[in-house]
This record gives C-alpha cells, sequence and structure tokens, in this order.
C-alpha cells in the first residue's frame, strides 16, 4: 500500500509527481530544488543558498511523514555544475546532517533554469 506524502512547507510538484511516497518501511521523495515554497523562486543565485534551501524543503517533506533527516538512509543529488560546485554543495550539506551520514550519490545533472542542486532522498518509517 502507497501513502502520498504532501505538505505547504515544500515546493509545490510542478508535473506528475508527489512530493514523497510511503510505501511500508520507506518513504521516497521526489527531487527538491532550491525553491523557495512560499514564492516558487530559487532562494539564491549559489549552489550553497540553495543547497540549504533545498535541504529544508527536504525536511519539510520528511517532517510531513513524521520523519527528520535523521531518518533518511540514502540520498541522490544532481549539481549543474560538479567539478565547479561540489565541494560547496557538500559543505552547506554537512550542515544538515549528522554522522552516521546517509549513503550519497552525486551527479552532474541538466537542471532546471537556474537550478543549481536537486536532492532526493530515501528514509525508513521506523514504525512501518
Amino acid at each position: 500500500m502507497r501513502e502520498q506524502i504532501i505538505t505547504g512547507d515544500a515546493p509545490t510538484p510542478a508535473g506528475a509527481y508527489s512530493q514523497a511516497i510511503a510505501a511500508g518501511p520507506l518513504l521516497c521523495t521526489a527531487g527538491v530544488g532550491g525553491h523557495d515554497p512560499r514564492t516558487g523562486t530559487l532562494a539564491g543565485s549559489t549552489v550553497e543558498q540553495q543547497t540549504a534551501q533545498a535541504m529544508r524543503n527536504l525536511r519539510s517533506v520528511l517532517a510531513a511523514a513524521g520523519l527528520s533527516l535523521g531518518d533518511v538512509v540514502k540520498v541522490t543529488v544532481h549539481l549543474a555544475d560538479l567539478p565547479r560546485d561540489f565541494a560547496a554543495y557538500d559543505a552547506a550539506y554537512q550542515q544538515f546532517v549528522e554522522p552516521p551520514y546517509p549513503a550519497r550519490t552525486t551527479v552532474g545533472s541538466t537542471l532546471g533554469p537556474g537550478m543549481l542542486v536537486e536532492i532526493d532522498a530515501l528514509a525508513v518509517r521506523p514504525e512501518a
């Protein structure tokens, strides 16, 4: 059985997808970028600013399911310019996670206009 997770504290999906789906013990989130959920605009022009907003958006989606960033076991990150932005992205990301860090894959990708980062996560629901 799948349960859709929706919150107004993260950007509204721009297509045919859910912010997150819970299924059994797992919660899978859609990719979130650095958009402010209230204005829909990107929260800055640097990868640090956009990463911080993306992590706040991810945290909001997790909270809507009763979870936290501490429940995340796997993260996939897309950077518009991997060689240029990896170190700055990683420094901003580390402000939101604690050891043991989730497993993570970081790749270079073509993202929407102005987007520098997009992050999705897989979390484990302890009660499921």
